[in-house]
């Protein structure tokens, strides 16, 4: 089983350096990267030259999580390098090359939408980050650099920016950089195309003339030039009033073989043989805090935050443990009152930066569902709590299955978040998504705030199939058996390119085309073939390539 929570006292490859409160500095972190080579996540390769796998991004992505957090004071955070010559690598290629398909998937995935935390705390949480690149920066080491706000690099004749997975590896970036070129930093398409097949980079002048840092200084003001230019951002960015909240474990209890994974508000199931999962999760036991500081005095037991966190964790390891897993039921149970009270509590507090974390952590977690490779059915009865922001699990579901029994009647709850305070990577709320064809009735329904019982819920567009008392087992059963019987693949694809319609973004493009075109090439013999190009790095045969296109 795979353990996603960590602790910066416990980190192995990043060390995280917060200023003293009160000195010139305060408002500005350092997260060093010094990866320890021997420290993998899996046996089988080593960590050289800062390269980062599995391990090394799941303490980032605590990183990042933590100061959001944690450190209300930090405006500003330097990401270094403190290995020697070498500012990182990228994805460790041994292995790459010695995973399986899927790990490799799940795994640029995962760094993805670590990569994006990155960006969405800079876009809403005015934290900003500045790449300090001092040593060469490749593949996925510059992808890093490209989710900061800005990038300067070490004038010192080795210290360089490339991305040169195409001409060494046969294969994309995977985190992102494509996108982020042309997107982000808006080089251009002619200079863009030159960069990605230059394997060894471009160094200081030419990468800002082209844009693909912001700046450049010399080795032996490079840190005091950062610093200098770490501070005046600092400057220009509204204060974080503390104290920051801890982030308490929120270890799960498991069973013998690790098929039930118990939290406190989530409960996860996998039954391995019909290739199916129950993700229940609960609403808060009592009322909750109605104003920031009692919000801030629950701290990270806070319902919202505690929940949502486990949920993160949840669909992590269902991810990566549960790989044959292909449909997941998504239930929820407890008081809708008290959801609805949370998420009331969360809008009329948005100006606390506390309540905005909690709530900005929420839609990126209910993001890292909507991005998940399992079919999502939603099953809602008479002990179901679909209010407010659990709604937005079943909007997140691919189907949504309503019991109609009078006897004990189901019902749903569209609270105030659901307008478009929690939205998908496509910009927009789940419910204009679903509603593409008619997005007034998406923002009627939105601003209402109803409570539907089965057929209101129908009429209202908001479930798939509302069976009655009678038919009820019989008809979620036949439609979880077909469900599994269908091609893995074929599902996923499916899935991916009906989640997400109406208009692109940068992350959907990441998601959707990055994320599709490497799931392909991945599988390719041009790239992981017995004699590919990923598979053959660092030996001295070439690769021999299929040169038909496809």
């Amino acid at each position: 089983m795979t353990d996603f929570e960590t602790h910066p006292s416990r980190y192995t490859h990043w060390r995280l350096e917060i200023p003293a409160p009160g000195s010139p500095t305060a408002a500005v972190a350092r997260l060093v990267m010094q990866v320890q080579e021997e420290k993998t996540f899996r046996p089988g390769y080593r960590l050289k030259l800062n390269s980062y796998d599995f391990g090394v991004d799941i303490e980032l992505a605590d990183c990042v999580r933590r100061l959001r957090f944690e450190h209300p004071e930090v405006k500003v955070v330097v990401v270094t390098s403190g290995t020697p010559r070498i500012f990182c690598a990228g994805a460790n290629i041994n292995m790459l090359s010695s995973s399986t398909h899927g790990f490799k998937v799940n795994f640029c995935k995962f760094t993805n939408e670590t990569r994006c935390s990155i960006e969405d705390a800079s876009a809403w949480s005015g934290l900003k980050f500045i790449a300090a690149v001092n040593g060469p920066c490749a593949g996925g080491g510059y992808e890093l650099a490209a989710a900061c706000d800005e990038i300067y690099l070490q004038d010192d004749g080795n210290s360089s920016v490339s991305l040169p997975e195409v001409p060494l590896l046969g294969v994309l970036p995977g985190t992102g950089g494509l996108t982020r070129l042309v997107d982000k930093r808006k080089v251009r398409r002619d200079r863009a195309d030159v960069f990605c097949t230059l394997a060894e980079g471009l160094k200081a002048k030419r990468a800002k003339e082209w844009g693909f840092v912001d700046g450049f200084f010399p080795r032996s003001k490079f840190e005091e030039s950062v610093l200098k230019r770490a501070l005046a951002l600092a400057a220009t960015l509204p204060d974080r009033t503390g104290p920051g909240v801890e982030l308490a474990p929120i270890a799960p209890a498991a069973n013998a073989d690790g098929s039930q994974l118990t939290y406190r508000y989530v409960t996860l199931k996998s039954d391995r043989a019909s290739r199916t999962a129950e993700l229940t999760v609960r609403g808060p036991e009592t009322e909750p805090p109605a104003n920031a500081a009692a919000m801030r005095e629950a701290g990270s037991e806070l319902w919202a935050l505690r929940a949502f966190r486990e949920l993160d964790d949840a669909i992590c390891r269902l991810r990566l443990d549960e790989e044959e897993i292909g449909l997941v039921l998504l239930k929820t149970a407890g008081k809708a009152e008290h959801v609805l009270a949370s998420d009331r509590a969360l809008a009329a507090n948005e100006s606390d930066w506390f309540a905005r974390e909690v709530r900005l952590h929420m839609a990126r977690v209910l993001r890292r569902l909507d991005l998940s490779a399992k079919s999502l059915f939603a099953i809602i009865d008479g002990d179901s709590c679909f209010a407010g922001s659990l709604f937005e699990i079943a909007l997140s579901a691919d189907r949504i299955y309503m019991k109609n029994d009078p006897q004990a009647p189901a019902s749903v709850t569209i609270g105030p978040l659901s307008s478009g305070q929690l939205p998908m990577s496509n910009g927009l709320s789940r419910l204009h998504s679903r509603f593409l064809a008619n997005p007034a009735h998406a923002t009627d329904l939105a601003r209402a705030m109803q409570t539907f019982d089965a057929d209101g819920a129908n009429e209202a567009g908001l479930a798939t199939a509302t069976p009655d008392a009678l038919d009820w087992d019989q008809e979620v059963r036949i439609a979880i058996e077909e469900r599994a019987s269908l091609s893995p693949d074929a599902l996923t694809g499916m899935e991916a390119s009906l989640r997400f319609g109406g208009p692109e973004t940068t992350d959907s493009k990441i998601y959707g085309r990055l994320s599709a075109w490497q799931n392909w090439i991945f599988i390719r013999p041009n790239a992981t073939g017995e004699t590919g190009a990923l598979k053959l790095y660092g030996q001295p045969n070439r690769p021999k390539f299929d040169w038909k296109r496809t």
